[in-house]
């Protein structure tokens, strides 16, 4: 499995990756609270996903790329360690690495999982932060075992899933699951990572992966 950013120009993804559409599912005071799947999308062995947003056959490209589209590369290669900062918590340490937030909100409820952290000698509440961390389809945050320092990462299959936010009537990133390798359009390979978001709206200034602009563009797939 391996998905390979084309230059100025689609995913090309190979080796049967599965292709699913969800949601994020929201409470009754509006919080995202979980992932709901919508459906599983068919795919052969090889398929082109969009990444310039101006596609009509989202979310797999029709090459309308070709009309100006600057889809150039700005994230770097620089590790999530190299990119997160530490908050030590009570038995818990959350590393956030904000610049991959792709603006999902599962770290908003009760106070917030940054101060969380600090409360975590409490059992519900260390349950709390750690869900909370490990919805999170960015990776943007890790939530660590502060006596092991192992990280808590949530089982997930290799696959790439369909981003759709109801809530705020926009359709999110490409949710990159699983570990699928992701390389660059020179060939070098990203660090690969359990949770990764990419941008499918043409808009994000952290390409290839998400930033959350497409909540400000009103990106829409369906």
């Amino acid at each position: 499995m391996r998905i390979e950013v084309t230059e100025n120009g689609p995913y090309r993804v190979t080796g049967g990756v599965p292709l699913l559409r969800v949601e994020i599912v929201v409470n009754a005071e509006g919080e995202s609270v979980g992932w709901r799947e919508l459906e599983r999308i068919e795919v052969p062995d090889e398929y082109l996903l969009c990444r310039c947003g101006r596609s009509s056959a989202k979310p797999f490209c029709d090459f309308s790329h070709l009309t100006e589209f600057d889809g150039e590369e700005t994230a770097g290669h620089s590790s999530y360690a190299e990119q997160a900062v530490v908050i030590n918590g009570s038995g818990l340490d959350l590393h956030d690495a904000r610049k991959l937030c792709a603006e999902a909100r599962f770290c908003d409820r009760a106070g917030g999982l940054w101060n969380l952290v600090g409360e975590c000698e409490d059992p519900a509440v260390r349950e709390l932060a750690i869900e909370e961390a490990t919805l999170c389809p960015s990776g943007r945050y890790v939530a660590c075992d502060a006596e092991t320092g192992r990280p808590i990462e949530p089982d997930l299959e290799p696959s790439i899933a369909i981003v759709e936010d109801p809530k705020l009537g926009v359709s999110g990133p490409i949710w990159v699951r699983g570990g699928v390798p992701i390389v660059d359009s020179k060939g070098e390979l990203y660090e690969v990572r359990n949770r990764v978001t990419l941008c499918r709206c043409g808009a994000s200034a952290n390409k290839p992966f998400c930033d959350g602009s497409h909540i400000a563009v009103g990106f829409r797939d369906i």
